[in-house]
């Protein structure tokens, strides 16, 4: 049945088909068929998608390492750094496959840094946390240095 018939295109009806049936049309070279609108829309909630996720990784981040460096409890050391390695991990993947995430991630910096220093100030009333960022806002070194050895 076609979208004439039902009202309902292919999109809405079946996602996994329509992604199927615009890449053999890509593939063939058969831009009349394919349903730009639609195609366009995906496209550009891919890039935001990956922007979110840059945006939540670096909360995470900025989270353990501020827990790690200032948050007296030992016991909790091993597992915040666990996850400030994930999460190193995988913005390292994030900019390899998108290097130009960098230039957004740079951009966001300050704002999320002022985030995550509320809600981890929230979360340890009594903990002394420096209001000005302890970290540079040089990409490689907040990926790899160990600020708590410091």
């Amino acid at each position: 049945m076609n979208q004439a018939a039902t009202g309902v295109s292919l999109y809405d009806r079946d996602f996994n088909l329509w992604i199927a049936d615009t890449v053999a049309c890509l593939k063939a070279g058969d831009f009349d068929h394919l349903d730009l609108e639609n195609l366009i829309e995906e496209i550009d909630s891919l890039g935001r998608r990956d922007r979110r996720e840059l945006k939540q990784r670096l909360r995470v981040l900025f989270g353990h390492l501020l827990k790690r460096m200032y948050v007296a409890s030992p016991e909790d050391f091993r597992g915040w750094e666990m996850t400030i390695r994930n999460q190193r991990k995988q913005l390292q993947d994030l900019l390899e496959e998108s290097p130009s995430l960098k230039n957004y991630l740079l951009s966001e910096f300050d704002h999320l840094w002022r985030s995550t220093l509320s809600e981890v100030k929230e979360d340890y009333p009594t903990t002394g946390f420096p209001d000005a960022c302890p970290f540079p806002q040089n990409v490689d070194l907040l990926l790899t240095q160990r600020f708590w050895e410091q």
